[in-house]
């Protein structure tokens, strides 16, 4: 079986992360053919694609691209492509391409956890194009409710997310001391809510001034990126609390940090929790998304409700207080997450719905 992965860009982000990584297990499957394209542009994950995974940039300019467009039909022609696997937003131009080529097949992966809370006529595009969709994946059952409900595709599947640990070379230092640094790992996007957890570690501060927060993700310089190191000026917090942008080597980021958090407001399921899982770390997560469905509060981590600086802050000072109640989670987690959320499982489930797809 052929199948393209099709994901807008190789920055940092979950969707893409997954998008890389289903292309690299699929390659070590000899029952596959795995290829990768990324529609608009390259960046950091490219150095992450396995040698084995055939590769393709359109450099897409519009949404109308033709030259991209007739670029990745001579692609899926070229190699007899059975399935487009289209990540988020890259659905539109897999739409295109089986206009184009009728016998394909689509599979819409879902990653955008706060598209349940959005009016559904802001997804007329969407809808129109999920006609077209063999299968749809979603990534928590919120968004495979919505998908049954308002879309025009039958095969609707929640299959959670899975993480791996990246063996890049250390490269990232983390400022701060050993043992009292907490990690957010998130891109700079307004649904991670950043100016809760800097209201949270203002909060923290005042018992542990030692401590330091440690921001790790693509900072995209747009107005939500301003106002995020504004905020962080304004509270007084520019000793404490440091911004390193994307970066490869997360295992290396991880191995240096206390404790993990999760802020956001609205999630699918974050490949961030799953990679804090692997690595060990005591976490505390919002209750938004999946996450409660892979923290269980008071057993591998904490949940808390979103948007609330003060509850989040008491959770992390407990924490910080109670090592062995954190260490316990902190393996906890681990053992959850490799028996539910590993490669081989995903694999197995994912190859299920293909064949389906394929099938039907």
């Amino acid at each position: 079986m052929r199948v393209l992965q099709i994901i807008d860009s190789l920055d940092a982000g979950g969707a893409e992360r997954v998008a890389v990584n289903v292309a690299n297990i699929l390659s070590h499957n000899k029952d596959f053919k795995s290829y990768l394209c990324a529609t608009r542009k390259e960046g950091l994950l490219k150095n992450s694609i396995d040698k084995n995974v055939g590769y393709l940039c359109l450099n897409k300019k519009s949404t109308f691209d033709v030259s991209a467009i007739k670029k990745l039909r001579q692609f899926v022609k070229k190699n007899n492509i059975d399935i487009l696997h289209a990540h988020s937003t890259s659905y539109f131009i897999a739409t295109l391409v089986k206009l184009l080529v009728p016998n394909i097949k689509i599979v819409w992966h879902d990653h955008y956890g706060y598209r349940a809370f959005t009016n559904v006529r802001k997804s007329r595009v969407l809808q129109f194009c999920s006609r077209y969709f063999s299968s749809i994946i979603c990534v928590n059952n919120n968004l495979k409710n919505w998908s049954k409900k308002y879309l025009k595709t039958a095969n609707v599947t929640y299959l959670p997310n899975f993480a791996i640990q990246d063996t890049i070379k250390p490269t990232t230092i983390l400022k701060g001391k050993n043992g009292e640094r907490i990690l957010h790992l998130a891109n700079l996007r307004p649904q991670k809510d950043h100016l809760t957890l800097l209201k949270t570690f203002k909060e923290l501060l005042l018992m542990y001034p030692e401590y330091t927060l440690h921001c790790v993700g693509k900072n995209f310089e747009d107005e939500y990126a301003a106002q995020t190191m504004k905020h962080v000026y304004d509270l007084g917090l520019n000793d404490h609390v440091f911004f390193y942008g994307s970066r490869k080597d997360i295992t290396n980021i991880l191995d240096q940090s206390a404790i993990c958090v999760l802020s956001s407001n609205s999630e699918g399921l974050p490949i961030a929790l799953l990679e804090y899982g692997l690595a060990q770390k005591p976490v505390i997560a919002t209750d938004v998304g999946d996450c409660a469905n892979v923290i269980d509060d008071g057993v591998n981590g904490v949940i808390v409700e979103k948007e609330n600086p003060k509850l989040l802050a008491k959770e992390l000072m407990h924490l910080i207080e109670n090592t062995s109640v954190a260490e316990a989670y902190a393996k906890q987690l681990k053992t959850k997450v490799e028996n539910q959320y590993s490669k081989e499982v995903y694999l197995r489930e994912l190859i299920k719905i293909y064949k389906a797809t394929i099938d039907a």
